[in-house]
């Protein structure tokens, strides 16, 4: 599978109302950008967390699946999966995404991609309060973990 429009694609979860009393789905159709703080973001034994971006992006594309995209040093880290897969989380208010593929690059070009089992885990952003959204996926090489904390504010769709 390619992952060419990674910027451009996202998928519908559950509705909730923002606080301008606006209907709005997380994740989304489209790209949208949540602003917050990376807390953590590895790959193998490369800890990239110092230099992780403040903004995580989340894709879905036409055929449905989802992409929480982590970036760091002007590279980036995908955790992709189906979003007709999404089911609620074991934490109330959060839902989780099985993860089936992580995919690296830089740019627009995110072509690397890896057969990998895991899952992201997050709850819906315009909620107007800081979220988590977390994400560990394994591949038979390495493991991939990332960990985000949205700063409450709506997010931005692109």
């Amino acid at each position: 599978m390619r992952f060419a429009g990674i910027a451009f694609g996202l998928t519908a979860l559950v509705a909730t109302q923002a606080a301008a009393a606006t209907v709005e789905n997380f994740p989304a159709q489209g790209a949208t950008v949540v602003s917050g703080k990376c807390s953590k973001l590895v790959v193998g034994k490369l800890d990239a967390s110092k230099g992780c971006k403040a903004e995580l992006a989340s894709v879905t594309a036409p055929d449905g699946s989802v992409t929480f995209i982590f970036t760091s040093g002007g590279k980036m880290l995908g955790f992709r999966g189906n979003g007709k897969g999404i089911k609620p989380g074991s934490q109330k208010g959060t839902a989780q995404l099985p993860i089936d593929v992580v995919a690296t690059g830089a740019g627009n070009d995110m072509s690397n991609q890896v057969p990998a089992k895991g899952a992201c885990t997050f709850a819906n952003p315009y909620a107007g309060k800081p979220v988590a959204i977390e994400c560990s996926a394994k591949s038979p090489e390495m493991s991939f973990n990332g960990s985000f904390t949205s700063d409450g504010k709506a997010p931005r769709h692109k």
